[in-house]
């Protein structure tokens, strides 16, 4: 299976849903498209809505990791939100949500970065 990104703009948010897997084949393909993106149009928060992911391994984490380190440096916040049980279990386990929030849907996520 592949990595379906649907990214869109909103403001100085990015909101980034995937569905599939990320996992080493398809990390790249992600960390390439939100930079570009973030570079591209001023973003400072991203909103990663992981509804339709059915897998991730280490490198998906790399990649978030990266873009939460990107996003820190413009003072800004990466939310991931709409989180499946497996893959909220491996953010749980690698320590992510000691520095990511987590939201229950993209839209409440939006609204606690002020952009709903």
């Amino acid at each position: 299976m592949s990595l379906n990104i649907e990214m869109e703009v909103k403001g100085e948010v990015l909101c980034i849903r995937l569905s599939g897997e990320l996992d080493h084949h398809t990390a790249e393909g992600l960390r390439t498209n939100a930079t570009e993106a973030i570079e591209a149009h001023g973003i400072r928060h991203i909103v990663l809505n992981l509804e339709g992911l059915s897998f991730m391994d280490s490198s998906g984490l790399g990649v978030i990791l990266g873009r939460y380190k990107q996003l820190k440096q413009l003072h800004g916040e990466l939310v991931v939100c709409a989180v499946t049980p497996s893959v909220e279990r491996l953010l749980e386990m690698s320590g992510l949500f000691k520095i990511i929030r987590m939201e229950p849907t993209e839209e409440y996520a939006l609204l606690r970065l002020g952009v709903a």
